[in-house]
């Protein structure tokens, strides 16, 4: 569950923060630009370390709540940084202003966010016609091991229906993942 701010609050806020809000907005559609304050890519995905976790309309504790993480471990996008503050996007286009302290740069991801239901297959190798070792339902939140740019590898545990709780490790399409962008590489 979330708490929303109101319009009418955004628009305060926006007309408060004036031109330090917009000047950040050309830096947003270059996606090859270093944060001012960590010196790191901005855009970037990381994660959420605690919950709850506020999001806050402005980069700092005097503004008021946007809405409330309430599950750790949950992929955000940075879109912007002020000293130690930084503007999240959660996976819905909802942003707000969380402290540095609260994102960890972990990256994790949403399998298929986007779809009501249909499987995705965790494959036990990298490639298309690879076995099937499980099939993942959309929202499950996953950890990222590794990216190609077409595949990524994952990990993520699971309370199955009798209670008991599994591991499992495999191979997805990088595109089916919200938290990692299209055609990235990491290891």
């Amino acid at each position: 569950m979330r708490f929303f701010v109101p319009l009418r609050l955004m628009l305060v806020l926006v007309l408060a923060l004036g031109a330090p809000a917009l000047s950040v907005t050309p830096l947003l559609a270059q996606n090859a630009q270093v944060g001012a304050s960590s010196g790191l890519p901005i855009p970037r995905f990381v994660s959420m370390r605690n919950a709850p976790t506020n999001v806050r309309v402005g980069p700092g504790t005097q503004y008021d709540i946007a809405f409330t993480f309430l599950r750790p471990g949950v992929p955000v996008e940075i879109t912007a940084e002020f000293d130690t503050w930084r503007r999240i996007r959660d996976v819905d286009g909802d942003e707000g202003w969380v402290h540095q302290n609260l994102v960890v740069g972990d990256r994790t991801a949403l399998v298929a966010p986007w779809r009501a239901e249909g499987p995705i297959a965790l494959r036990v190798a990298s490639g298309p016609d690879a076995a099937v070792r499980a099939w993942l339902a959309p929202k499950m939140l996953v950890s990222v091991r590794t990216c190609t740019g077409t595949t990524c590898e994952i990990r993520l545990s699971h309370t199955g229906p009798d209670g008991h709780a599994k591991s499992y490790q495999g191979f997805v399409a990088q595109d089916t993942l919200w938290g990692v962008y299209e055609g990235e590489v990491f290891d």
